[in-house]
């Protein structure tokens, strides 16, 4: 005699639950497919310029950029920045979308690949206004994973209790709601 469990699927109602509420979920979605479609678009550009003579000057940044590193063109970079940088982007879009249970974990690896791409090409070609961009991408990412886990949580409002200075009262804080602290 067979028999089947009649226990509904279980949605996750903790901590992952909470993370994924629209006002966390929507941002960090757009977010994720706009680096990851940049970056599969920044990668193809790359490699296409560095195959193409004809498109170098319009598509690829100076070659000279490339003086110091390990490349001697910009297909792998390109390589790496579509396969790496758009893969993990989009696997955490696609996470995030699914509400798959770590999904937070996806996008702080997404958000942290951001960052570490922006420092090591900061290395190798001068500040551009676009790595300021995918900066603050990464930066924005990891900030919503923070709140959407609960590590860190949105003001409710204006600074309570600030005095000129920026201090908290002397035993309190500013903006934690709590009584004073006793000494």
């Amino acid at each position: 005699m067979h028999t089947t469990s009649a226990v509904p699927a279980v949605r996750d109602t903790g901590a992952g639950a909470r993370m994924w509420s629209g006002w966390v979920r929507i941002p960090l979605l757009v977010i994720q497919l706009f680096v990851a479609l940049t970056a599969f678009a920044g990668g193809a550009a790359l490699i296409a310029g560095s195959l193409d003579p004809r498109l170098r000057s319009v598509l690829v940044p100076p070659a000279d950029y490339l003086a110091g590193s390990p490349f001697t063109s910009y297909i792998v970079p390109g390589v790496i920045l579509a396969m790496v940088l758009g893969g993990v982007h989009l696997v955490a879009f696609v996470m995030v979308l699914r509400h798959h249970r770590r999904a937070g974990l996806g996008s702080a690896a997404a958000g942290f690949a951001a960052l570490i791409w922006i420092f090591v090409q900061m290395v190798f070609i001068p500040f551009s206004v676009l790595q300021a961009v995918y900066f603050v991408a990464g930066m924005v990412e990891i900030g919503l994973v923070l709140l959407g886990l609960g590590v860190v949580r949105p003001l409710d409002g204006p600074v309570r209790h600030a005095r000129a200075g920026g201090r908290p009262p002397e035993g309190g804080t500013l903006d934690d709601g709590a009584a004073p602290r006793r000494r």
